[in-house]
This record gives structure tokens, C-alpha cells and sequence, in this order.
């Protein structure tokens, strides 16, 4: 698995939340992942502020890499992102 600064906000309601992270896992990535609408009271908050600080419309999925954000679940972007990633570590 790679290891990494790779963070995935998403809704458990979200179909496209849900595919974005089964396919990080089917292709090994080791990202951290945040379902916001199970989180409440400060968490929430804290987490909103961290997503409106990388995507200021707060939509969903969005997945960080390093600092790179994808909005929605782009498949050929996130493959590209995370090739860029692992050719970098």
C-alpha cells in the first residue's frame, strides 16, 4: 500500500463518495477518509473548515493529495493524481 498525505470528505449517503473510496482501495492507495455526515458537534465543525479551506463549495467527494484537489469522482484524474503521486514517494 502506499503511504501518504491522501485525504477523501464524503458523504455516506454519496454514491459517488462510496465509488471514489472503493476504488482508492481496489488500487491499494492508504488514504484517510471522512464521512461528514456521521460527525457531529466540534469535529463536524473542525472538518468543515478543513474541506471549505481546500474547496470552498464544500461538495462531495473531494480527495486530497498533497495538496492537489479533485472535486467529484473523476476516475481519470484521481488515476493520474495518484500515478503523479507514486512516481514522486
Amino acid at each position: 500500500m502506499m503511504k501518504g498525505n491522501i485525504k477523501l470528505y464524503g458523504l455516506s449517503s454519496c454514491a459517488h463518495c462510496k465509488s471514489l473510496r472503493n476504488f482508492l482501495i481496489d488500487n491499494e492507495v492508504e488514504f484517510d477518509w471522512t464521512y461528514v455526515d456521521m460527525l457531529v458537534g466540534e469535529e463536524r465543525n473542525l472538518t468543515m473548515k478543513e474541506l471549505k479551506a481546500v474547496n470552498p463549495d464544500c461538495s462531495f467527494p473531494t480527495l486530497v493529495v498533497e495538496g492537489d484537489v479533485v472535486v467529484g469522482y473523476k476516475k481519470d484524474k484521481v488515476r493520474d493524481l495518484i500515478a503523479a503521486y507514486q512516481r514522486k514517494h
